[in-house]
């Protein structure tokens, strides 16, 4: 794909759509935290203070339209298996995640995840792309209850006469059409729209709170206005993390946010072909550096890790293309730090449209793939399919590297192999073994 060329009025508007299909990290990341015993408004600041230096850096040192936040999925980690799990105080945890942030930095410095990408085969770079708009759709889907819980089959429809399901699909084919017609801020235009057909439910149909339709959440808070909560910044027990028992988090933390960075950057770059002469993502170095340096700034001020956020593909697709994107984005989180209740006027119904439809652009790169090739076609596969299956970007790139690496092995054909990418096998089964 060709990038399309930009203009400021179209990085501005890219950013805004950007914030608005990650905003949720705002309210879903103190969530999560606040479950190991952390104050959710503390986290919320925290949360707040990482986007904002994350995606300026990302913009203005690295050039590029991504967003950075705290990631998805590792703050699971850290609430339910480092400290609900493994025991460790949310300081000890915040103390990993600094120096998994230190282990990043070290590792850009020294450009060595610049090799690690160089060594990923284009079969796999291109599957990433495509499991991770399968990913980015799943989520939208879920986020719009659409898709829910079933006791029998694992997932399954909610109901396509509940007036939520009607709601999503409505504002779906409208942005939809949008898109087809190219009018510029197409996807914030769908949000909006979502959004005011979204305000009649629960005032005709049943409880809005339910769907996240306007009824302000966040709890210890009134009205709209709320001071910042800095109470986590420099909680992080940096020397106490380093105890050897708790060596394999910090192993955790570093090889999930690893992959996770790297899959967001390869997969975005196929989407969108923002990328340098040698066909690696666009200002890679300067991007790991962001990557890294949000990781280790997470930990002193009280969050889980940084990271890259998939959903930069909605401002890219809207045709951000250069740091003003990021930058855009990363300011409009700053004024949730004092107006945190305002998040619940846009609801998940129509912030997920935005999701489900990038999904769709992100598995354009599937055509790039050898579909005749076992060798290429299997680990290909598996990445695309376990991204989702799994929901976890880290286990489907991993079982991608393992499998290319053991068929090329029992076809006799280990001359291919990249040494970086069999150290990176090796590296991928331990994680899944742990």
């Amino acid at each position: 794909m060709t990038p399309k060329p930009s203009s400021t009025k179209t990085e501005i508007l890219a950013g805004i759509s950007t914030f608005l299909a990650c905003f949720y990290i705002i309210v879903v990341n103190p969530a999560i935290l606040s479950q190991a015993g952390m104050p959710f408004s503390a986290v919320l600041t925290a949360t707040v203070l990482v986007s904002v230096f994350g995606s300026l850096m990302m913009g203005l040192y690295a050039k590029n339209p991504i967003v950075v936040a705290p990631g998805m999925g590792i703050n699971a980690f850290f609430a339910y298996t480092a400290v609900m799990g493994f025991g460790l105080s949310f300081e000890e945890a915040l103390g990993a995640v600094f120096w998994s942030g230190v282990i990043f930095l070290l590792l850009s410095v020294f450009q060595t995840r610049e090799k690690i990408i160089r060594a990923i085969p284009p079969a796999i770079r291109h599957a990433v792309s495509a499991g991770i708009g399968l990913f980015i759709c799943f989520i939208g889907f879920q986020n719009a209850h659409f898709i829910v819980d079933n006791p029998a089959t694992l997932v399954g429809m909610f109901s396509f006469q509940d007036p939520v399901t009607l709601t999503f699909l409505a504002g779906l084919l409208f942005t939809g059409g949008l898109l087809i017609r190219k009018v510029p801020g197409a996807m914030i235009f769908g949000i909006l729209f979502t959004t005011a057909l979204a305000w009649p439910i629960g005032r005709f149909w049943g409880d809005a709170s339910a769907f996240n339709l306007g009824v302000p959440t966040l709890v210890n808070y009134t009205g709209f206005f709320a001071w910042p909560d800095f109470s986590l910044v420099g909680k992080a027990d940096i020397l106490g993390s380093l105890r050897l028992i708790h060596i394999p988090i910090i192993f955790v933390f570093t090889f999930t946010i690893l992959f996770d960075g790297i899959s967001t950057f390869v997969g975005l770059a196929e989407a969108s072909g923002l990328k340098d002469p040698d066909g690696s993502p666009q200002n890679m170095r300067k991007s790991l550096l962001t990557d890294s340096l949000a990781t280790l700034f997470a930990g002193l001020v009280g969050s889980s890790s940084g990271t890259a956020f998939i959903e930069s593909a909605v401002g890219i697709e809207e045709g951000g293309r250069t740091g003003l994107t990021a930058v855009t984005a990363g300011l409009l989180f700053l004024p949730f730090m004092f107006f945190s209740p305002l998040l619940s006027v846009i609801p998940s119904v129509a912030s997920s449209i935005a999701l489900v439809l990038v999904g769709s652009f992100m598995v354009v790169p599937l055509t790039k793939i050898n579909w005749q090739d076992p060798a290429e076609a299997l680990p290909s596969f598996l990445t695309i399919v376990l991204i989702p299956f799994t929901y976890s970007l880290s286990v489907g790139i991993s079982f991608g590297f393992i499998s290319w690496t053991v068929l090329k092995l029992i076809t006799g054909k280990s001359a291919q192999l990249n040494p970086i990418l069999v150290v990176i096998s090796v590296l991928s089964l331990f994680f899944l073994w742990i």
